[in-house]
């Protein structure tokens, strides 16, 4: 087990917004889905679009590039074309928003 890292704060990331940060040389982008907070490798496993990038809506993250979409609570991709990307273990304390570093 890795050891978390706080990369913001709650406030960082509004609800519905999403926003990058950089855990041990990775970007990681943070998703505030309704006051839950998710995170996940913010390169697009098909073609390497920035998913920090796309549209957010729900739990949904829409590739800028193509258009794939990716549930961010899961990593897996909506319609199950067997695409996924990575989630990072992430937790809240207080007012930080800490990710395993892993």
């Amino acid at each position: 087990m890795g050891e978390y890292r706080k990369v913001g704060t709650t406030s960082d990331v509004p609800p519905g917004q999403k926003k990058v940060f950089q855990v041990a040389g990775k970007d990681v982008a943070v998703f505030n889905a309704e006051g839950k907070f998710y995170a996940l490798e913010n390169t697009c496993p098909h073609a390497g679009g920035p998913l920090g990038e796309g549209m957010f809506s729900g739990t949904v993250i829409t590739c800028p590039w193509h258009g794939f979409q990716f549930n961010v609570t899961t990593g897996g991709h909506v319609l199950g074309r067997g695409l996924k990307v990575s989630c990072f273990p992430i937790k809240v304390q207080g007012n930080d928003i800490l990710i395993e570093a892993g």
